[in-house]
């Protein structure tokens, strides 16, 4: 994979990487597998298909489950704050 930047671009890049202790090729590859997931973890719309549907709408429409979990989880203080 080829990026084409500016001087001031690839500036910025250097002191990032400089930062970060990585390569330029570590960090590019990093930052882009951020993004990549962020972006997909962002949609809004979920497809189901139409052989699936049923099987969601039961699944939905069911009794809800306590889920030990995301009980303790949920009890958690966020990082931010701690």
């Amino acid at each position: 994979m080829h990026v084409c930047v500016s001087k001031e671009e690839r500036a910025l890049l250097a002191a990032a990487c400089q930062r970060a202790d990585m390569s330029l090729n570590d960090f590019m590859r990093s930052k882009a597998l951020d993004a990549a997931e962020s972006d997909i973890l962002e949609r809004r719309v979920a497809t189901i298909a139409t052989k699936d549907w049923e099987a969601f709408e039961a699944w939905a429409n069911g009794p809800a489950q306590e889920k030990a979990a995301l009980k303790e989880l949920a009890s958690k203080s966020p990082t931010w704050l701690t």
